[in-house]
């Protein structure tokens, strides 16, 4: 399965089981950008994100982790 960035939910559901021991409260946007973009499955464009987005996929995956 292949995700691209409006695929916010999955999005935060691979982050959390590919970085299980990182709290994403505190991950910076920059470093969430990156881990994004490094997951085996994503295949967006990297200049294809913006703040808004990242802050959603945050909230996903504060979601998935609790």
């Amino acid at each position: 399965m292949e995700i691209d960035w409006s695929d916010i939910q999955e999005i935060a559901i691979e982050l959390s089981e590919n970085f299980p021991n990182i709290d994403p409260q505190w991950i910076s946007f920059p470093d969430l950008h990156k881990k994004i973009c490094n997951l085996d499955c994503f295949k967006g464009d990297p200049n294809s994100s913006n703040e808004r987005i990242l802050e959603a996929i945050q909230m996903a995956w504060i979601g998935e982790s609790d």
